[in-house]
């Protein structure tokens, strides 16, 4: 019994180690982006600011427009979300069920995409969306975020549907439901866990995302929020880190906010589908 409450006390402090090591980076940026500039460059550093300030707060938003900014990457990010999990879905429940040696190959393709690195495919990804006139377009980026996204998405869906019995399907289709009473009523509700973590990921990926926004998207109006971020290094390396603090803090809450709004249905769900009648 000793010995029990011991390894949980263990547990416990360990758990409190993890969150302070995960969390404190967070609370350095929150103290950062109310610092004056003469309190970042001082050799002892504090955590809580003599002078609390919301200058960088609004130097962020008043000279790079991050407002701007963010309403892009929330749009891009959102249709981003929707559109890989309304694709993948239906994919992933095919490949799940229907035992093909197209499927097989399918699979084996989707895990052997993720092996290339997004370096090599920018240049034709961008050359195909000059074809059609989408570069310089969140339509373009959004397109690319989709089919980035979509292998890995396709992955994880088809684990979940794998994991429903299909003893659920097939009582439901003895009582006389017809296949799409069976999506709808049985296997969308057990789905709802997998098609939360699928959107979490989607969203978190094209929020962060650097890179292609960079290449893709010329014009500063058009400017994710990663991208306009970026603007408070200068060309030769020095951040202002007050503006760039307050910009990363106010970065990190949409996606805080999407993931609390969706984790209640990550397990809301569970159960539902094998309840109802």
């Amino acid at each position: 019994m000793k010995a029990s409450r011991t390894a949980r006390a263990f547990q416990y402090v360990a758990l409190l180690v993890y969150m302070v090591f995960l969390g404190f980076p967070l609370v350095w940026m929150l103290s950062t982006s109310f610092k004056p500039p003469r309190e970042m460059v001082e050799i002892h550093p504090t955590l809580i600011p003599h002078n609390p300030t919301l200058d960088n707060y609004v130097e962020a938003f008043t000279e790079q427009e991050l407002g701007r900014a963010a309403l892009n990457s929330l749009q891009v990010s959102l249709a981003s979300a929707v559109l890989t999990v309304l694709i993948a879905l239906p994919a992933a429940y095919a490949l799940a069920r229907f035992k093909t040696k197209l499927g097989t190959a399918a699979l084996g393709w989707v895990l052997l995409s993720q092996l290339f690195p997004f370096v090599l495919l920018v240049i034709p990804l961008f050359l195909i969306l000059r074809q059609v006139d989408l570069v310089n377009t969140h339509a373009g980026l959004i397109l690319v975020y989709v089919v980035w996204a979509l292998p890995f998405a396709l992955w994880m869906l088809q684990g979940f549907v794998r994991n429903i019995p299909r003893e659920l399907e097939e009582a439901a289709a003895v009582d006389g439901a017809t296949r799409l009473q069976v999506l709808r009523r049985v296997v969308a509700p057990l789905l709802a866990p997998g098609v939360v973590a699928t959107s979490l990921f989607a969203f978190i990926s094209a929020w962060n995302e650097f890179f292609f926004a960079l290449v893709l998207l010329k014009s500063p109006d058009l400017a994710t929020l990663p991208v306009t971020l970026a603007r408070f290094v200068g060309v030769e390396g020095i951040a202002r880190l007050g503006p760039l603090a307050a910009g990363s803090l106010m970065a990190t809450i949409p996606s805080l906010i999407f993931f609390a709004f969706l984790q209640r249905r990550l397990t809301s769900g569970s159960l539902a589908g094998a309840v109802k009648g």
